[in-house]
């Protein structure tokens, strides 16, 4: 199938950030995109009125409820008219307010950091690949899956353990289902950010903090959000078949393993 012809595009998280810019990105490249959201509509509908073309639409749930994540799926097949792209972006990010660092906080927060991001970044991900994949061998159809890692799966987040953990648990499951899906002729691939200038993180760019943000790269930047994008959509496209299995970094040699 080449490239030109417009697919169905599910991204996850599509509210802000990299899963906004994906899908204004794979909107631009002429796909039809599901923008999903967790719980805030008003962002996710910020994001679809940036997308170019028509045909696209907004579902919305939190993914750690496997139903929900499952009905997510259904939902964009439909509106879309079948699904031939997933990016699982959907993720609880680290925030001051869910630092965990073993020996710093209390059972209780230790706990609910790890059912949290647990249950979104890997499961939430793991529920909706299920389905997507479903759809698609249901059909006979090829398509690609991209999944939103980490740098952090790699070089550990020691006052974010469960974001590290749930990150590198979702690069190998990835690498596990493209082995599974090739058959299917559907690829599976990661990306592995580094930091990106997201809204979300502003305040840390503009603090006291910035400046070593910045230095992590030889580039002396962080990464813009449609850097990212840019990425995922060569990935999800049919000519990227091949790297199915592959981790990409993007972090700009912040990072070398």
């Amino acid at each position: 199938m080449p490239d030109s012809i417009s697919r169905g595009a599910l991204v996850t998280g599509a509210s802000r950030g990299i899963g906004r810019a994906a899908a204004v990105a794979l909107a631009a490249a002429g796909h039809r995109v599901a923008v999903h959201y967790g719980r805030h509509r008003e962002d996710a509908d910020r994001t679809l009125a940036l997308l170019a073309g028509e045909g696209h639409t907004v579902v919305g749930g939190d993914l750690s409820d496997p139903s929900t994540a499952r009905r997510v799926v259904e939902e964009a097949a439909r509106a879309l008219g079948g699904l031939e792209v997933l990016v699982n972006n959907a993720a609880v990010a680290p925030q001051p307010e869910n630092r965990h660092r073993i020996g710093d906080v209390d059972w209780e927060m230790w706990l609910g950091s790890w059912n949290a991001m647990i249950g979104t970044n890997l499961l939430g991900a793991v529920n909706v690949t299920w389905a997507f994949a479903d759809q698609l061998i249901g059909r006979g159809a090829p398509g690609s899956i991209v999944n939103v890692g980490s740098r952090g799966a790699f070089r550990g987040e020691p006052d974010h353990p469960a974001y590290g953990a749930s990150k590198a648990a979702l690069h190998a499951f990835g690498q596990s289902a493209a082995v599974a899906l090739a058959p299917h002729r559907i690829a599976v691939t990661s990306v592995a950010p580094g930091f990106v200038a997201t809204e979300r993180q502003q305040a840390k760019l503009s603090g006291p903090e910035g400046d070593a943000l910045r230095a992590q790269s030889p580039f002396g930047r962080v990464a813009s959000a449609e850097e990212i994008a840019d990425a995922i959509v060569y990935l999800a496209s049919p000519g990227a078949a091949w790297s199915s299995g592959a981790v990409l970094d993007l972090n700009g040699a912040s990072y070398l393993r």
